[in-house]
């Protein structure tokens, strides 16, 4: 076995939080969906077996401090509190034991509520604007009490609804909730407990920042009056368990605010209306004097999510210079959180500059990561690329609330590149009752997992790939400068498929005829192409693909067709390669398909605001010229847009090279477009059953 290259050895110290002793630097963040109570369930709070699988096959993988998603303190549904659920607390003594017996601890976290900033969907708003429906849906959800905020206010996901003001019985009820449920929960021998949140722009966030909190009573208006449900919150706990029960605070240290609904972009000079660093630098101390042992910090609010929630755009170690600096003012740990690398997070440690590095969903792509870190095996570490496609895939644009699935909502903190995290129920390997000779056409994403799936099982595979590179279209989708985590997801695969004898890989090799081939099952993965649109002079744009994969030189003004993820994610790399990039949408927003993160897609969104690159929304494309691309707005008017360059990005079309049949699988873009994680998980729905 490898020893631990020395640059991490930081990592791998013990400190304590209080009177516990954490055995490594190394902190798993809590993610909504991983609660060990459960998380938006008809049947309500309960001890999560799912959650608990996922917590002890990490603990067993060397991490130091575990802290699950958020519980809420009552129930979404039916309204109990947690507190009233003693068995739950039973099944989670149990649990603790096993967990203890790996070396690592477990801190719980609590959450008052989310405020202005649940994610209301498009299924359940509707009811909530009908003042009959939302009475008739009281006894089961209670819409208003999950929107309650600290002054009436709009919604951060749904404008049109205005979220109630909490009122003070609502306020003590939570206190106590709190104070009952962390004594249970240290009874039950759990380590601790973090207070969800002065972070984030959740509830306790929303009544410590102005913006949010027009109270004039005495939870409103000043500083203290501001903090005072986090420090009353902190106090209840420890005057119930004790001062040495050890109490974290998820903390926002700036919330990177410009306005309702807009962020900050990194580096940018702006006014803060939320919490800026003067203030921060005096409430980290302030709730440290009320008992707080820790703070897990990072940045930003809902309005500024991908500070929280950074996507692949966001520099990495983003939040660290302003976490480390809140350091300066407290003596209790801190902990930074927000794409971290391990290198730089040990470095930070061994400077003093911050105590452990926090990590999430690393940890739901490759259980395993930490314990390869150790090994010094960092090439077999399966990237997060930080899509949020399955862990978190909250999503809205213009005009619509969260447009998630609803599946999705009751299946947060699961993974595009793991089907079986948070899933093995649905996703599980198990050795094949007959081996069988089977064809994989098509080298792409798709076909490498099925490949690999397919392998593990114990069947013989041949993998056929056209071209002399394996990929598909992802090398082109990884092209991007930002997109260093998908470029080594694809070196990642290739290295993968070299580990297993039983796969063959035959490149430049063009399968055109299946019946040709000499195999039992065949899995048809040959991806899709892309859709043309029937304009006058569309001979003169560029594809998407050849432009990312540097085939055709673009000028300096470029108008991109096509406001999708696709085609904002090439303005954006224009952009930072200092073109000037115009893009031309038909929708009334940006990226509104459903399944994207808002952290991602409020990013771009925030991102051409504030560098003023011009978007023409509901405006479609009458023709492309020489020089110029001619569109029609939706008033009826037309306008000429200079263009040196036209990229086209417009969708795909399947593209298989065969029918479905009993031993023909066709999976992933081929079957129906979509995105990595349809791509993956429908590999594992074809190569389960053969």
């Amino acid at each position: 076995m490898k020893q631990t290259d020395p640059k991490y050895q930081a990592l791998f110290t013990p400190w304590k939080i209080g009177n516990v002793e954490i055995k490594n630097r190394i902190v798993m963040c809590p993610m909504g969906g991983t609660s060990l109570f459960g998380w938006f369930e008809l049947t309500g709070c309960h001890f999560d077996k799912e959650a608990a699988k996922l917590f002890l096959e990490r603990a067993k993988n060397n991490v130091g401090l575990i802290i699950p998603g958020i519980a809420p303190l009552r129930d979404t549904f039916w309204g109990k509190w947690l507190w009233q659920n003693k068995k739950m607390f039973e099944d989670l003594k149990v649990f603790m034991d096993e967990i203890h017996k790996t070396g690592a601890k477990l801190f719980i976290q609590l959450t008052a509520g989310m405020g202005r900033s649940w994610a209301i969907t498009e299924l359940v708003a509707p009811l909530h604007k009908n003042k009959f429906t939302r009475a008739l849906i009281k006894p089961i959800i209670d819409t208003s009490h999950e929107l309650a905020s600290p002054s009436a206010q709009k919604s951060r996901w749904a404008h049109d609804i205005e979220c109630p003001e909490m009122t003070v019985e609502q306020i003590h009820e939570i206190i106590e909730a709190f104070a009952k449920t962390a004594k249970l929960c240290k009874e039950a021998g759990v380590d601790g407990v973090e207070v969800h949140a002065v972070h984030e722009g959740y509830l306790l966030d929303q009544f410590s920042i102005e913006f949010f909190n027009k109270r004039t009573d005495e939870w409103g208006g000043s500083f203290e009056n501001r903090y005072r449900f986090a420090t009353e919150v902190v106090k209840a706990i420890k005057e119930a368990c004790g001062k040495d029960y050890p109490v974290s605070l998820r903390y926002s240290v700036e919330s990177k605010m410009k306005g309702f609904c807009e962020g900050a972009m990194p580096g940018e000079d702006y006014v803060e209306v939320g919490r800026n660093m003067e203030e921060s630098e005096k409430a980290a101390k302030y709730l440290e004097d009320a008992g707080y042992d820790m703070l897990n910090a990072d940045n930003g609010t809902y309005d500024s999510w991908y500070w929280a929630h950074p996507p692949m755009y966001m520099p990495q170690n983003c939040n660290l210079d302003d976490v480390a600096h809140i350091k300066k003012f407290v003596s209790i740990p801190v902990v930074c959180a927000g794409r971290m690398e391990p290198d730089v997070a040990a470095e930070a440690i061994a400077e003093g500059k911050i105590d452990a590095m926090g990590v999430a969903r690393q940890f739901l792509t490759d259980p395993e990561w930490i314990t390869k870190l150790i090994e010094d095996r960092l090439e077999d570490i399966k990237p997060c690329i930080c899509c949020h496609s399955g862990c978190f895939n909250f999503s809205s644009s213009k005009g619509h609330a969260n447009t998630q699935d609803l599946t999705d909502t009751m299946g947060l903190a699961r993974c595009a590149l793991n089907p079986e995290t948070m899933q093995s129920k649905k996703y599980h390997l198990e050795p094949a009752k007959k081996a069988k000779k089977v064809a994989v056409i098509g080298g792409g994403i798709g076909g490498m997992e099925a490949a690999l799936v397919l392998a593990k099982r114990g069947h013989t595979v041949t993998l056929y790939e056209k071209t002399d590179k394996l990929g598909g279209v992802f090398i082109a989708a990884a092209a991007p400068s930002f997109k260093e985590k998908d470029k080594a997801l694809i070196t990642w695969y290739i290295r993968e498929l070299t580990k297993y004898p039983t796969i063959t890989v035959k490149m430049n090799t063009e399968i055109k005829d299946i019946a040709s081939l000499d195999a039992d099952e065949v899995i048809v993965a040959t991806g899709a192409v892309a859709r043309r649109i029937p304009i006058k002079g569309v001979e003169k744009s560029i594809e998407a693909v050849d432009y990312l994969l540097d085939k055709k030189a673009v000028g300096e003004n470029v108008v991109v067709i096509g406001g999708g993820l696709t085609g904002c994610e090439i303005a954006y790399d224009l952009y930072l390669k200092g073109k000037k990039p115009v893009i031309v949408e038909m929708q009334d927003d940006l990226i509104t398909t459903k399944g994207v993160c808002l952290a991602n897609t409020s990013y771009l969104r925030d991102f051409f605001k504030t560098n003023k690159v011009p978007v023409h929304l509901e405006t479609g494309v009458s023709e492309i010229a020489d020089g110029a691309v001619i569109v029609k707005h939706k008033d009826g008017t037309t306008e000429t847009i200079p263009a040196d360059s036209v990229i086209l990005s417009v969708g795909y079309t399947p593209a298989p090279i065969a029918e479905k049949k009993k031993n023909v699988h066709i999976i992933g873009d081929a079957s129906a477009v979509g995105n990595l994680r349809t791509v993956i998980w429908g590999a594992w729905d074809a190569c389960m059953k053969i």
